[in-house]
């Protein structure tokens, strides 16, 4: 049976799985989603020292403290972020590593870092909690449920730098990278996602998969994400 620790993005929580948790746990797979500080349902706990090292935190522990080996570490969106980070304590304990409409960060890069200049005046350095962007639902009774659970996020989880002391490619896990397609990409400027997904679609060690979906791929397209991880059992 196979182990899946699914990391959610920016501005959600763990509730984002919740159409993906029974298709992965039906053929008694563990599943585990941690909710990270100051967002989604720890929202109440949010405060201007949360960063990416809070939410590299939270991942860490579950994983240590419920003693999980042989993990699938899955980070979607701004999870990748945490995810990488997360390696530098539980790499031993990672079988598979897959991002999914994800930053893949190199070492020492922040969120703003990879998202480009362009990024920079959305209100970062001057109010301590960004509002969530808009994102669209294929079924609008998901709307109805998510949207209200879009949480603002504290700054510094997009201005603190990951630790990545090695290569992806070095650790000696499976990896795989998971693009949305639906989402166009942007005509100008740095588009993290689909320049992630070039980066990794031929590269040897990766393995490359598509989903037709926009970015928010756990809420539209539960049975295809299922399907993908399930095969990497």
């Amino acid at each position: 049976m196979t182990t899946f620790v699914l990391v959610h993005g920016a501005w959600g929580g763990a509730h984002t799985w919740r159409n993906v948790r029974p298709l992965l746990t039906v053929g008694g797979h563990q599943v585990f989603t941690p909710a990270l500080t100051g967002i989604g349902e720890r929202a109440h706990l949010a405060s201007p020292q949360v960063g990416l090292t809070t939410h590299v935190e939270d991942v860490t522990q579950q994983i240590v403290y419920e003693d999980l080996t042989e993990i699938v570490l899955l980070g979607f969106s701004y999870g990748g972020m945490v995810v990488t980070g997360a390696l530098e304590h539980v790499a031993d304990r990672v079988s598979e590593l897959v991002y999914l409409d994800a930053f893949v960060p190199d070492d020492r890069q922040a969120v703003v870092d990879i998202t480009g200049p362009a990024e920079r005046g959305l209100g970062l350095g001057s109010d301590w909690l960004i509002p969530p962007t808009d994102r669209t639902f294929d079924d609008p009774a998901e709307a109805e449920f998510a949207v209200p659970r879009r949480t603002p996020q504290p700054v510094r989880t997009f201005t603190e730098p990951v630790r990545l002391t090695r290569s992806l490619e070095s650790f000696g896990f499976g990896l795989t990278y998971i693009k949305a397609t639906q989402d166009e990409r942007s005509p100008a400027g740095s588009d993290a996602f689909w320049d992630a997904a070039d980066r990794y679609r031929n590269r040897s060690g990766w393995r490359y998969e598509e989903i037709d979906s926009n970015h928010m791929v756990p809420q539209n397209r539960p049975a295809e994400l299922a399907e993908i991880l399930l095969s990497l059992e």
